[in-house]
């Protein structure tokens, strides 16, 4: 059982996570949803879509991205955490790495918090200590700014998955349940094609450190490579990804489409109960 704050989830199915980037410079959609009537337009089309979680994202992680201040990135994201928590029980999720962000908003009463440093900041895990939320701990190598100039591994799949273990390990230590805690292997954050195909193709292996592992692959440009840069064809791609993901044992998928993501994953669940 996955207990995210009050949301509690059998996992029977996988989970939806909806993207939505209060930024404007996100590689996807930068820009898109800085305005916040256009943010909220979004996020209420994909509660009618039938999303899980809501992501929301105030600082953009893209390769060489800055960071911004903990006060934009709170001018940001605060008035949509406030609007969708006072008209619908969505869960959401805050993309964030910063203690004093996070601190803010467990305070707005939200499900999850999405660390790319795995709460390795000073401060974020006793942040998450003292609260109920999820985490979901990410690998990276480097930091947005830098991981992807010469990321460099021996075993990118043996690296990552004992990076995680010993997140976990730390944790176990802290005191916070497993019970609370969503791993990400970090596709596209500090590796390069092979490395990301290399994880992509052995993703079960991560089945063994026996807690739910979420997948961001969508839109990314290690799927545009494999469908030889055509930018048209993102949606097939991703969604392609995804479900190839479920079959390798991934729980949460984070996506831009949550429509059509679902569709497919409705495909997945008649036939696995066929079978």
């Amino acid at each position: 059982m996955l207990q995210l704050n009050k949301y509690s989830y059998d996992l029977k199915r996988p989970l939806v996570m909806g993207i939505l980037n209060i930024t404007p410079d996100s590689f996807s959609d930068g820009g898109k949803y800085l305005d916040f009537n256009e943010a909220l337009k979004h996020a209420e089309k994909m509660i009618e879509e039938g999303v899980d979680i809501i992501d929301v994202g105030g600082e953009s992680t893209r390769p060489g991205s800055d960071p911004v201040s903990v006060e934009e990135e709170l001018k940001r994201i605060t008035p949509i955490i406030e609007a969708l928590k006072k008209h619908s029980d969505v869960a959401i999720s805050v993309d964030t790495y910063k203690p004093e962000v996070m601190k803010a908003v467990i305070n707005m009463g939200v499900a999850m918090i999405n660390d790319i440093y795995a709460l390795q900041q000073p401060g974020a895990i006793d942040v998450i200590k003292k609260s109920n939320v999820g985490m979901c701990l990410m690998h990276m190598q480097g930091t947005p700014k830098t991981m992807q100039i010469n990321p460099i591994y021996k075993n990118v799949v043996n690296e990552v998955k004992s990076f995680l273990e010993g997140r976990l390990n730390l944790l176990k230590h802290e005191g916070i349940d497993r019970s609370r805690i969503i791993l990400d292997p970090g596709f596209g954050f500090g590796k390069t094609y092979e490395h990301n195909l290399e994880l992509l193709k052995n993703l079960e292996s991560f089945q063994s450190l026996k807690l739910p592992f979420l997948v961001g692959l969508s839109r990314k440009s290690f799927i545009r490579k494999i469908l030889n840069g055509d930018h048209d064809d993102h949606l097939s791609g991703s969604i392609s990804a995804a479900i190839f993901s479920v079959l390798k044992g991934a729980k949460i998928l984070r996506v831009h489409d949550v429509k059509e993501t679902q569709s497919a994953l409705k495909i997945i669940n008649v036939t696995q109960s066929i079978t």
